[in-house]
């Protein structure tokens, strides 16, 4: 007992410093310009048998379920941080790219495999479907707080979002034919349709009932609703689970929906979810890395097969499949060539690199540590110069100070109160007015203004300027009201903007 106790007691103390690691290591991941999920695997693999020998990993069925349940939190997070606006315009060459884009990727993939490896066509072209989509936990991680063009960032995040079922269903697909005695292929294309469209279906109707829910019902704690919210990511992954539909397309379109509507604890839930987004990557990665032995994957023949691989992948596979996915979409050619550089790997072709692994499927390992040196060349080559191709290309936008979905509630528990936080910049209407005649409703007020770092306390003469930040007391009543005032913008500003839109297309 006592021996038990004390193996617990040194896994915490484990598990503690691994969690601390791994949150320092994002400050020197965003010096050295390196994506922080690769230095998350990094330590996953220090920390192992091959490694320290301090944890000693090697199962499939756990790291798959772990793999899961993280892409369900960070797929939740991602999905509630994406606004309606930015990619309803770009839905359609979003999900050509995440059909019919993943359909020619891994294909184009699946060939070179077929010749550098040596191996069946069917477990090639397996191989070339494990990696044929892009990932969403890649994708959010390293787009965040970059500038880069709405409109691209909008289709990276969409098709990201929704290319998993068409990965899934390939991997699934090619699985079965080499497992099975009889296949029948009319059924797998009658389930491809099923999954996205039964996917499609579970997302709106458990992401309405969510909004609804998140809003009328009343608990005793604000704490409380960011739970009540990864209750209804979870339940969204089973609901589409038992009717065998796509789990991670239904849950990224319940977030979606429930980022977009008018939630009474938004401040709260979003901040949870950020910070529990993190939590499940640092998890998924670093088990990951666990779960990899570096004496099996970094090996001679791994190494140059996993590079030759990579390469066709980076510079032939998904440029193509970008190129003619997009072919009858308002795309610039430097747009479609930043789509092809951003199409990053990385833990769903992990994840799903296990499956051959549980079914065993013969070169299942083989595929395994291809797939892991396929991912950490993309993330390291790819993921480390987003921004540089951006700027190169000249597709980087000015950093705005006030987008819309910077205006955070902070709940006043049962008050019926919220306090809105707003950064103000030169484009509103507001600047230049005094607080007397900005018309606020009755139940609104300014609290408090930042200006330069300083608090101000306002009064009826105080003039807004542009770089202020406000802090407005507000009923839940006339909180559009509010929004509505405080984000208006002149008419030449209106136009303006159409004109720039109107150019880039």
């Amino acid at each position: 007992m006592i021996h038990e106790v004390f193996e617990s007691n040194q896994f915490i103390m484990l598990v503690s410093l691994l969690l601390i690691m791994s949150v320092i290591v994002t400050k020197f991941s965003s010096r050295l310009g390196v994506p922080s999920l690769v230095l998350f695997i990094a330590v996953g693999m220090a920390v192992g048998s091959d490694g320290l020998n301090l944890l000693y990993f090697d199962n499939a069925e756990v790291a798959q379920i772990v793999g899961i349940f993280a892409l369900i939190i960070i797929l939740f997070e991602g999905g509630m941080q994406t606004k309606w606006k930015a990619i309803q315009p770009v839905i359609a060459p979003s999900v050509t790219l995440a059909t019919l884009g993943v359909v020619l990727t891994s294909s184009l993939v699946g060939v070179s495999a077929k010749y550098i490896l040596g191996i069946s066509w069917i477990e090639a072209l397996l191989l070339g479907s494990i990696v044929g989509s892009t990932d969403a936990a890649a994708v959010f991680a390293v787009l965040k707080g970059k500038n880069i063009r709405n409109k691209l960032e909008a289709t990276l995040e969409a098709e990201s979002g929704t290319n998993d079922p068409m990965a899934v269903f390939l991997t699934i697909s090619f699985i079965q034919v080499l497992t099975l005695n009889e296949t029948n292929f009319m059924g797998m294309v009658g389930s491809f349709f099923w999954q996205m469209g039964g996917g499609l279906a579970v997302g709106l109707i458990v992401g309405y009932g969510a909004s609804f829910a998140l809003n009328r019902i009343n608990l005793d704690s604000s704490g409380l609703y960011p739970i009540f919210a990864l209750g209804f990511a979870f339940l969204t992954y089973g609901a589409s689970s038992l009717i065998q539909a796509s789990g991670l397309l239904s849950v990224y379109v319940a977030a979606v929906i429930i980022g977009n509507a008018e939630l009474a604890y938004r401040y709260s839930i979003l901040r949870f979810h950020e910070g529990f987004g993190w939590m499940a990557q640092i998890l998924m990665f670093i088990l990951l890395g666990l779960f990899v032995f570096p004496s099996d994957v970094f090996t001679g023949p791994v190494i140059m097969d996993g590079l030759l691989i990579a390469l066709v992948l980076i510079f032939l596979a998904r440029p193509a499949a970008t190129f003619i996915s997009l072919i009858f979409f308002k795309f610039t050619f430097k747009e479609k060539l930043f789509l092809s550089w951003a199409g990053l790997r990385g833990a769903v072709p992990i994840v799903l690199a296990i499956f051959p692994l549980l079914a065993d499927v013969e070169n299942s390992q083989l595929m395994f540590n291809i797939v892991f040196f396929i991912v950490i060349i993309s993330t390291l080559v790819q993921g480390s110069s987003i921004t540089w191709v951006a700027e190169k290309l000249k597709l980087v936008s000015e950093k705005k100070t006030n987008p819309i979905h910077s205006l955070e509630l902070i709940s006043m528990g049962k008050a019926n109160v919220e306090l809105m936080q707003y950064d103000v910049n030169s484009r509103n209407l507001i600047v230049g007015q005094s607080l007397e005649n900005m018309e606020l409703p009755d139940k609104a007020l300014i609290n408090a203004i930042i200006r330069n770092g300083e608090v101000i306390t306002p009064y009826g003469q105080t003039t807004i300027q542009a770089g202020d930040t406000l802090y407005i007391m507000v009923t839940k009543r006339v909180k559009k009201e509010v929004k509505a005032l405080l984000e208006a913008v002149s008419e030449e500003e209106v136009k303006e903007n159409s004109h720039n839109e109107k150019n880039r297309a």
